[in-house]
């Protein structure tokens, strides 16, 4: 146990004891039951007259809570409700999003979470988590050292620069690591305690956030450079010397700093970075999955990428490490793919052309005799004619640039074209599904980064597959914290994505979706984290002996949203 409850409470699956009583009790999210106290454990905690006299079920609460939740009317309302909620009562919290999975996520995280960070000023009330502010660098350690943290064992940390597809949020991007914190617990069983959301506020470049009267953060222009690193170095030092064994997830920060945090700790401490590995993993899952459903062999996909920033590019990476296991040459992996970034396709000589981009770039005899529409750089389009592309994955952040006539296009040249438009949140998606469909007559395999409706054609329905990086984030850490892993290495990212591949409903039935039923996300999440605690063992890594031991501490350690019954820990005042 962690934060205040690890003083106050000492548990078992079948029972809970604990010094707390009266208000103390009731205002301790982790342990408040609210009207499903009994009698019993009102009259021994002093909750006569602080609760109402009825008494309730979880079951009844949580039916009570839906039904409140579906009277709201906007997504931030509801955004809103489940986040007081949480800092209410975690259990009913949680016990809602796991017997409702498909629709709580998409307002806990994507795509609702980000008006939730870009209204965060409104409606912050009590503290979650950490904020770590730049003019508090020198008081890191006294802020980390708070006994209530005693037994954090995983972290969420973001910078706020580049939240989803919304750039620059600054303090209010702290809603990015109490949601993704949040999946820990829901999808992946990391019991809440156990988990600390922090934000690093270095300042911000929003205009309106600076400007805003009620804006939470400091109000002070972004710091950059050595003083940026060195305030990371500072948090990241603190970290390490406060929990020698901490789990350190890095979420939402811009691409110049996303790829260089993680390659410089990335072996110093157990660390990953959703944003490029998670949403590799999930992506590349999801391609094999297609492949299934295509029959045309991964190694004979013709891939194409529209962004090729940090997370565009990890997903590449990934998908390169998947033909070369399935037995291609590197150098022939590395020539499935074709990246257009902001100057068109990457060609040798090209501008902006990034050292870590250097593999994908095309020779210029490959586009020799290309016939191109205008002078400045080949763009998506021309590639599309040329390189008659099997898969499209776009994750530019632009809104609407798979325009009917690429997709058209793609369509002459392959019978079952898959189209991943992953940019989030919902307004800024290459393409909706719908169109996608239309513009195919309804061949098309899409899965999108934000959750869409079904979508009917030609009679048929279409369910629209979400590569949501909750199929992966919160399996992957629970396998790391269960196999007690040190590091966090590409061998655990790929057994992540292979493990849910082999999930994909198309192994059956080659019509069937690519992904799982959301609903069963708390089934993957668990599936997930053993294959990445057995890959762990396998590498030297874990600190469990064996597989055995790993089953055992996997089924120990998983928390389940249910309520037991207290007793008062013997000594404490009535």
């Amino acid at each position: 146990m962690s934060s205040q409850v690890a003083a106050q409470l000492v548990d078992s699956p079948e029972i809970a004891r604990t010094q707390l009583s009266g208000y103390d009790l009731v205002n301790q999210p982790r342990l408040n039951k609210g009207t499903a106290f009994t009698d019993e454990e009102r009259d021994a905690f002093a909750l006569h007259g602080l609760l109402p006299p009825h008494i309730r079920t979880l079951e009844e609460q949580r039916t009570l809570r839906k039904k409140a939740l579906e009277n709201l009317t906007s997504g931030f309302a509801k955004y809103s409700f489940l986040r007081d909620l949480q800092d209410t009562n975690e259990t009913l919290f949680y016990s809602l999003i796991v017997n409702h999975v498909e629709e709580m996520l998409p307002l806990v995280y994507t795509p609702t979470v980000g008006e939730g960070c870009q209204r965060f000023s409104e409606i912050w009330r009590k503290p979650r988590g950490l904020f770590i502010s730049y003019p508090n660098m020198h008081r890191i350690e006294q802020i980390l050292a708070d006994p209530r943290y005693d037994d954090i064992r995983c972290i969420v940390v973001s910078d706020g620069e580049r939240i989803l597809g919304l750039g620059d949020q600054g303090a209010g991007g702290m809603g990015i690591p109490i949601g993704k914190m949040a999946l820990y617990t829901a999808l992946g069983g990391i019991p809440p305690e156990d988990c600390l959301p922090v934000l690093l506020d270095v300042g911000t470049e929003n205009e309106e956030r600076l400007n805003d009267p009620i804006y939470i953060g400091w109000r002070h222009r972004r710091i950059r450079g050595q003083e940026y690193d060195d305030f990371v170095e500072a948090f990241v030092s603190a970290v390490q010397r406060r929990w020698p064994h901490i789990l350190l997830h890095w979420e939402d920060f811009a691409g110049i700093n996303a790829a260089r945090l993680l390659e410089r700790y990335r072996d110093r401490l157990c660390t990953f970075n959703d944003d490029i590995q998670g949403t590799a993993a999930v992506t590349t899952a999801t391609l094999l999955a297609a492949v299934t459903a295509t029959g045309i062999p991964l190694e004979q996909q013709t891939i194409v990428f529209l962004g090729f920033g940090t997370a565009g590019l990890g997903i590449a990476n990934l998908m390169v490490k998947a033909m070369v296991d399935s037995g291609m040459k590197e150098d022939e992996a590395y020539r499935r793919f074709y990246a257009v970034d902001r100057f068109g396709l990457l060609v040798e000589g090209g501008e902006g052309i990034q050292p870590a981009q250097q593999p994908f770039v095309r020779k210029k005899a490959d586009v020799a005799g290309w016939t191109v529409s205008g002078s400045t750089g080949i763009q998506l389009l021309d590639v599309v004619r040329n390189a008659k592309p099997t898969v499209l994955v776009g994750i530019s952040g632009q809104g609407g640039v798979f325009t009917e006539e690429i997709i058209r296009e793609m369509a002459k040249h392959t019978e079952r074209p898959v189209i991943f438009p992953l940019s989030n949140p919902t307004s800024h998606e290459e393409a909706v599904p719908a169109d996608l469909l239309k513009w195919t007559d309804g061949r098309a395999l899409v899965a999108t980064g934000s959750p869409f409706p079904d979508v009917t054609i030609n009679g048929k329905t279409i369910h629209i597959n979400q590569t949501n990086n909750s199929y992966i984030f919160p399996g992957l850490a629970l396998g790391i914290l269960t196999s007690r892993a040190r590091r966090v290495t590409d061998g655990m990212i790929m057994a992540s994505m292979k493990r849910l591949a082999e999930l994909s409903p198309t192994k059956q039935d080659r019509n069937a979706n690519l992904l799982p039923p959301i609903g069963d996300s708390r089934k993957v999440g668990l599936l997930v984290g053993e294959a990445v605690g057995k890959q762990a063992i396998a590498e030297g890594v874990a600190g469990v002996a064996d597989e055995n031991a790993l089953m055992a501490e996997l089924h120990s350690y998983v928390w389940d949203p249910v309520y037991v019954p207290y007793e008062r820990l013997s000594g404490s005042r009535p």
